[in-house]
């Protein structure tokens, strides 16, 4: 699988699947503070929203995005690829959402903080973040500097974005349910 190391190479994996103009939006993308105020109320929404207990990452990246995508006019992709800390891999099948160069992981503390988290990622984040946070945003062009390295591999097409969404919502459907 391609190892994408720049914002060119991620644009043309947007392009392939959500065309150039997508891909061009998205390279060309600045947070503001407007759209952080909107990330920060998804984020809490859906954090209240999962169950504890098994991480469902790549749910929770999902109806984050669907959400984001819904509020802003932002171009938002779910991405996949490699997670590492101080340059070693920890979750080789992570998926988080970019917002142009700007990384966005709702999942992240949760698996950090899980039974079966990696023990390497389970002590980066405590050191560096402490116990209680929620969602991690850092720019991805200075992301390495901080410890921690999101290596895409992978833009998900729609069609996949939505088959999760689906999961996503019958885990929080059968949550609702059991309380």
């Amino acid at each position: 699988m391609l190892t994408i190391k720049d914002m060119t190479q991620l644009g043309k994996l947007v392009a392939l699947h959500h065309g150039w103009a997508a891909a061009k939006a998205f390279k060309a993308y600045q947070m503001d503070e407007a759209d952080r105020a909107v990330l920060a109320r998804c984020a809490l929404d859906l954090l209240g929203l999962f169950p504890a207990g098994p991480h469902p990452a790549g749910l929770m990246s999902a109806a984050l995005a669907v959400a984001l995508e819904r509020k802003l006019s932002a171009p938002v992709q779910l991405v996949e690829g490699v997670l590492a800390v101080e340059g070693v891999p920890v979750l080789g099948a992570h998926r988080w959402v970019m917002m142009g160069g700007v990384i966005v992981d709702l999942a992240l503390f949760r698996i950090a903080y899980a039974e079966d988290a990696p023990a390497l990622l389970t002590k980066y984040i405590d050191l560096n973040f402490g116990p209680d946070k929620g969602l991690f945003v850092a720019p991805w062009k200075k992301q390495g500097s901080a410890g921690l390295t999101y290596v895409p591999r992978a833009v998900l097409p729609e069609s996949a974005v939505t088959a999760l969404m689906g999961e996503a919502y019958a885990l929080i459907q059968q949550a609702k349910a059991a309380d």
